[in-house]
Order: C-alpha cells, then sequence, then structure tokens
C-alpha cells in the first residue's frame, strides 16, 4: 500500500469521514507547500504532549505550564471556575457536544463527559462510556464538598435513538447514588427536535432546551 492509499485509509477511520472525503483530504496536503506538512505533522506529534484529559470532567484541555509539572493535579478552566454552580452538573457523550454548550453562553453549571454513547442492545454498556468514572465522581463530591453538593444532574444527550438509550442506561445506573443524596435529574426539553445532536443545534434552540428541561 502506497503513502496515498495509507492516508486515505486512515482518514477513512475519522467520524463522518467517508472515502470520498479522505481521498480530497490527501490530494490537498499534496497541493500544499512542504511548510504546512511540516507544521501539521508537529502538531499532531505534539497533540498530546499540550493536551491532557481533566480529572474531574474528563474532558480534553490544553495543558497550563503549572498544570505540567509531574504529580500536579490535571483540572480544566470549567471545573477550577469557583464562580460556576458546581450544584448542578450536566453529562454530554463527548468533548465537542460541551463545547457547544460553552459557546451557547447560557449554562453555568459543571460538566462530565461520557465518552461515547450505549448502543441500543449493547451487550457491555461499560465498556462504552465511562460509568464507573461518573458514580466515582458524583460519590466523592458528595461526601467531600459540603457547600456545593450537586442537587441537578442534566442528561445532555443526543435526541436520536442511541443517545436515548445512552441517558436511559445513565439514569438507571445513577438511580441509587441520586436517590441516596436526593438529586434531582432532568433531560433538555422542547427545543431539540427527534434526531438532533448538539454539536449541530444552534444557539437559539440550545438555550431554549436547557430552559425547558424537566
Amino acid at each position: 500500500m502506497n503513502s496515498i492509499d495509507k492516508l486515505i485509509e486512515i482518514f477513512s477511520k475519522f467520524p463522518g469521514i467517508g472515502p470520498r472525503q479522505a481521498r480530497r483530504f490527501v490530494y490537498h496536503l499534496l497541493t500544499r507547500a512542504n511548510g504546512a506538512l511540516e507544521e501539521l505533522a508537529y502538531h499532531i506529534k505534539n497533540l498530546k504532549v499540550d493536551i491532557a484529559v481533566c480529572d474531574d470532567c474528563q474532558r480534553f484541555f490544553q495543558l497550563h505550564h503549572t498544570s505540567k509539572q509531574e504529580g500536579s493535579p490535571h483540572v480544566c478552566d470549567v471545573c477550577s471556575n469557583k464562580t460556576r454552580d458546581h450544584t448542578i452538573l450536566m453529562i454530554v457523550q463527548r468533548d465537542i457536544d460541551l463545547e457547544s454548550v460553552e459557546k451557547n453562553d447560557e449554562f453555568n453549571g459543571i460538566y462530565f463527559v461520557l465518552g461515547g454513547s450505549v448502543p441500543i442492545l449493547e451487550k457491555e454498556p461499560e465498556k462504552r462510556i465511562r460509568i464507573k468514572k461518573l458514580k466515582e465522581f458524583i460519590n466523592l463530591r458528595q461526601a467531600q464538598d459540603k457547600e456545593q453538593k450537586i442537587k441537578e444532574i442534566i442528561l445532555g444527550v443526543n435526541w436520536n435513538p442511541e443517545g436515548e438509550n445512552t441517558g436511559d442506561y445513565v439514569a438507571k445506573e445513577l438511580k441509587s447514588i441520586t436517590d441516596k443524596y436526593k438529586i434531582k435529574i432532568t433531560h433538555l426539553g422542547k427545543g431539540l427536535s427527534m434526531g438532533a445532536e448538539l454539536e449541530y443545534t444552534d444557539s437559539d434552540t440550545l438555550k431554549n432546551a436547557l430552559k425547558n428541561r424537566s
């Protein structure tokens, strides 16, 4: 397999990218100057050097200089922001969903990124999302933080069959915890049409979905 075919194969594995788009990417790169390719290669190579996973919400975020020191906690700007309402937790499927909500500038709580979704009829759902880490996060927060215990959990999942299945699974897994600590679970409400994904939802629609959660 030559370099062109190999890159097409690699790009085809990206979410939402098919072989035709992957081929266009490769031929676009071939038209670029060597300097542009070297810059791209550099940033890809160093992507995980400057990016870490937040210890709390599990999102990817840019490391600050002090956070790069060995033994330093990796906590993102959202989770470390004391002006946010830490009593409201929104659970989202992917980092891109968190970014979409943040751009809307209507939600001032904190997040947890599941890292995926639970397909219908999945036999091992616990391997598809970070459900164990989510339980640990909530239990730790309720035990340690007296002033900002979680009071509400918003299931910010996509409104499609797989997203709804993910939300139902998470709610079921958290039931013993939410009952114990009397945490209210709500869903994004009217405003999201069936089949909608947070990544592609416009600002006004998302704003209504947050206001009308139930």
